[in-house]
């Protein structure tokens, strides 16, 4: 025990005192809002430019009450000059495009009919725009030809707001259902980035220590099962250190920026609002916040951090030791690649039945039992967890993981301790199954 401590510290030592480790802790989270506050940027600067769209309705029943102007989006009505010599203005001119209604005796044809003339490819969001105004005046005209009245229909709408119970009476709802989602995805994102930067940095560890040679120094005095799992522990805790630092600098960032904002903010609105809405948008903003706040705190905090907790660690473990017999199988890091796919494989097919199923069903049939499969349930089952899971079924998910991890830690160390002392051959899988059944 006391030889695998000094692993675990050497590993962990080296790890932090690498400069790379300690720039990239304090350099990532700016980086990471750095790329936020730029891809913010753009979009605004591009939702800024105002786009010219000319329109030729020879059908005669659009006007000017249909294509309306916002901020992004100027119409101006080209009807008397016809479509080819629109088309040339706006090919010559700083127009966006040229939208074209013809005349036809009834409605569906004209519904396509319309044609849309640009220099680029319009984007999706325009012509959705576009076509809604269409569909909505020609619905309305149809309406109108069928003698119905206009402002019943528009007073006939009516929205409705379900309220929802679980059976022990208490109240969800749609916000806390969404936070559920973002609080799921979050977790699996981190234990796929965690599995993949600090797996792949076990992986390298033994490389570069069987490359050197040092590694025959090292396993005649511990054992190379030690050695593996000193080496897991101590990157898994450098691994958690950095986590930690960076939530740390999130938290001080995100109060920092949501203090200058909120100043910058408020300015903005008692610019161009009145006192009177200003106050009521103050208590809505007040009102949402707080319900925010409200539904968090309603949820299982504390089960939900202990069990990310585990399944964070457990997935980490289990892939880790995966990495490290890798690591220990091969001479170079371009003859992992032959290995790394089947490691690899579930890892991601876990994140795409997480995204996929998850989200839509997160108690369905597919979600279940890629929550109890060992090497997709620390991402799947993370991703479950919010949406509240009945106790037996973690139980039982947290026992399959464990039995799989002590068998595949079991397998990696018998592959570990033959692998780190074969050198010059490029291992085959049929080498691996022999390194498994070696008794020596």
């Amino acid at each position: 025990m006391s030889r695998l401590k000094l692993i675990i510290e050497r590993e962990f030592i080296a790890k932090v005192r690498n400069k790379s480790f300690i720039v990239m802790t304090f350099l990532s989270p700016l980086l990471m809002i750095g790329m936020g506050a730029l891809v913010f940027f753009l979009m605004k600067k591009n939702d800024e430019k105002v786009k010219k769209i000319v329109y030729v309705d020879e059908s005669g029943m659009f006007s000017k009450d249909v294509f309306k102007d916002s901020k992004t989006v100027k119409y101006e009505d080209f009807t008397a000059l016809g479509i080819e010599d629109s088309k040339k203005k706006v090919e010559e001119g700083d127009y966006y495009g040229a939208l074209f209604i013809p005349k036809q005796d009834s409605l569906e044809v004209l519904a396509n009919s319309i044609e849309f003339f640009s220099k680029d490819s319009p984007s999706l969001s325009v012509m959705g725009s576009l076509e809604n105004k269409i569909e909505k005046k020609l619905r309305n005209e149809k309406l109108t030809k069928f003698g119905i009245d206009l402002a019943h229909i528009k007073a006939s709408k009516i929205s409705s707001d379900i309220k929802m119970y679980n059976f022990s009476g208490e109240k969800t709802s749609k916000l806390i259902n969404a936070l559920k989602i973002g609080i799921g995805l979050l977790a699996g994102y981190l234990l796929m980035m965690f599995v993949m930067i600090y797996g792949n940095s076990v992986m390298r560890s033994v490389i570069e220590e069987k490359t050197s040679r040092i590694i025959e120094v090292i396993v005649s005095s511990v054992k190379p099962f030690q050695l593996m799992l000193g080496k897991i522990i101590g990157n898994a805790s450098a691994g958690l250190l950095q986590f930690f630092i960076w939530g740390i600098l999130f938290f001080v960032f995100s109060l920092i920026a949501s203090s200058i904002f909120g100043i910058d903010m408020m300015e903005m609105q008692s610019a161009k609002v009145s006192p009177e809405q200003m106050e009521a948008m103050q208590q809505a903003a007040g009102s949402k916040g707080e319900m925010i706040l409200q539904e968090i705190f309603r949820l299982p905090l504390l089960k939900m951090f202990l069990l990310f907790i585990f399944y964070f660690l457990g997935g980490y473990m289990l892939y880790s030791s995966l990495f490290a017999a890798v690591g220990a199988a091969v001479d170079n890091e371009t003859d992992t690649q032959q290995f790394m796919l089947p490691v690899m494989l579930p890892l991601i097919l876990g994140v795409y039945v997480g995204f996929a199923t998850v989200i839509n069903d997160p108690h369905g049939p597919v979600s279940v039992i890629f929550s109890y499969i060992p090497f997709t349930s620390p991402i799947v089952m993370l991703m479950r967890i919010p949406f509240g899971v009945a106790w037996w079924e973690i139980a039982i998910s947290m026992l399959l993981l464990v039995a799989t991890f002590v068998v595949i830690v079991w397998l990696a160390a018998k592959i570990y301790r033959v692998g780190i002392l074969m050198y010059g051959k490029k291992p085959t899988y049929k080498d691996l199954w022999k390194w498994i059944r070696y008794n020596g």
